[in-house]
């Protein structure tokens, strides 16, 4: 048989009528489409409109994705994939404006008309940690970053989401209108606030009481998103060919979807309960869990794994002795610091995960999920392993994800092939690696980048240790055999 015959195929065309735009979002990306526009899809065909459909913009370098959702007249597809057998094709039309508002784009003033219209009562963002221009450790916004400072200077032309979101609130502050709530769906911990911290802190440099008025009317409500999307590979359009569809603004990703929205949405918002969102009045603990144990697992995998020049997760999980690391990880490191609604199981939450990993069929490359460390380390390992630190727990394998992390920033792996440090601090990193010729130098430069680690951390004499035992078994035992000393005869 054919791919295409052992697959399930099921095809969900949207018929509705043109949908009036209620909803921004900043941030078209591959993780949008497949996640967020899929549940406003469904919502829309339920009702047939209801003016919930959805301008995307993509306020960075590339209007290539722009420019081919015109071409296909707005309307793209989504592959979801449980395994190489099982195949879901959807059809996806709730994006119906697409704007080009990156670097000398010309749709910046589109997109701030369009966030000043009434009708828009929602700005959605997947933007990245590092595009609020937050401190990761503490969270203050980062005033010096060159980016602020230009929309500092120039705030009715803005180059940053937090530059957009303000100048389009001045606008309906101006014009008498209510606000849109912002609804941050980046992976970040109380991601609403940090959200509101970013804004309302631009704001207050620019003009008190435009601050004072978005203090006082503005909803910021945090959210969880749990989505595997890897970035699109000529093998996966080579796939999408196999099943009769040439579309370049496709996205692969895989079955399982989960959305978790805090509920305040003062102007109002899409029935989404009806399409499987979670519509909660505390996000935080769902956000913990997902960031340290999915992404946190992701993260050691990445390092680690990256570093025996393993490719993609399904090809890391394949090896037992990284699947014993991220279970004890799980088990041992995460689950003692989160604390869930009565009903949830742990346990059972992280069998699952191994068992989303090992879809070789989305081969997720670990250098993607490598990107942007010195931005997502905080929130996936550091805020847990001080509560463990603080309470005399194990802290083992988050130290030898520290190290794997300080090791991979070097732009290499341990056999020497070289790689790309893909992070907003990569010239550092090479600075510190060029001036620090031990171990025991390297981490103590590292763990002083209080961008990244918090002071009781990078202090901590059983953790600094504990990293710098782990560089040096890294150094000359290599990945797989220090995990097995490490997880078998360490301990």
């Amino acid at each position: 048989m054919s791919h295409r015959d052992e697959s399930h195929l099921e095809r969900i065309n949207s018929h509705y009528s043109a949908a009036d735009i209620g909803i921004v979002h900043l941030g078209l990306g591959a993780f949008h489409r497949a996640h967020q526009a899929v549940y406003v899809e469904r919502n829309l065909a339920r009702h047939h409109g209801g003016g919930w459909g959805i301008c995307s913009a993509n306020i960075r370098s590339n209007q290539t994705l722009v420019t081919q959702l015109h071409d296909v007249g707005m309307r793209y597809h989504v592959v979801e994939q449980r395994d190489s057998r099982h195949i879901t094709l959807r059809e996806i039309a709730s994006i119906r404006e697409a704007l080009y508002a990156g670097p000398d784009g010309p749709d910046l003033e589109a997109l701030l008309g369009r966030m000043s219209q009434p009708e828009v009562r929602i700005v959605t963002l997947t933007v990245t940690e590092k595009g609020y221009y937050l401190n990761p450790s503490s969270g203050a916004l980062l005033l010096d970053a060159p980016a602020i400072a230009h929309d500092l200077e120039h705030p009715q032309s803005p180059q940053t989401a937090p530059g957009i979101l303000v100048e389009a609130l001045a606008r309906r502050h101006a014009a008498g209108l209510a606000p849109f709530t912002v609804l941050c769906c980046d992976n970040m911990p109380d991601n609403g606030q940090r959200t509101r911290q970013a804004v309302f802190e631009l704001a207050r440099q620019r003009d008190g009481r435009l601050a004072a008025w978005i203090e006082q009317n503005v909803a910021f409500p945090s959210s969880m998103v749990d989505r595997i999307v890897p970035a699109m590979t000529e093998s996966s359009f080579a796939q999408l060919a196999e099943l009769g569809v040439d579309d370049p603004a496709a996205v692969v990703c895989e079955s399982f979807s989960q959305w978790v929205v805090e509920d305040h949405f003062p102007q109002g918002r899409p029935d989404w309960e009806l399409e499987g969102v979670q519509m909660v009045a505390d996000v935080a603990p769902f956000e913990t869990m997902k960031l340290r144990m999915l992404n946190g697992s992701h993260s050691l995998l990445a390092y680690l794994g990256a570093l025996e020049n393993i490719d993609t997760v399904s090809d890391a999980i394949a090896q037992p002795v990284l699947v014993a690391l991220l279970r004890r990880y799980m088990q041992q490191e995460v689950i003692p610091t989160l604390s869930m609604p009565e009903g949830s199981d742990l346990a059972a939450y992280a069998d699952s995960l191994l068992v989303r990993f090992a879809n070789d069929s989305l081969r997720h490359r670990l250098h993607q999920i490598a990107m942007d460390g010195s931005q997502k380390l905080p929130q996936r390992w550091l805020q847990g392993t001080l509560s463990n630190l603080q309470a005399g727990r194990d802290v083992t394998c988050t130290a030898l994800g520290v190290a794997g992390w300080i090791r991979y920033t070097a732009g290499s792996d341990l056999s020497g092939n070289l790689h790309k440090v893909d992070d907003p601090m990569a010239d550092r990193f090479a600075a510190l690696h060029a001036t620090h010729a031990t171990p025991e130098a390297l981490v103590t430069a590292f763990l002083s980048l209080d961008e990244v680690f918090p002071v009781e951390l990078a202090e901590h004499p059983h953790f600094i240790n504990a990293v710098v035992d782990a560089c040096y078994a890294l150094q000359a035992r290599g990945v797989t055999a220090t995990l097995e000393h490490y997880l078998y005869e360490h301990y």
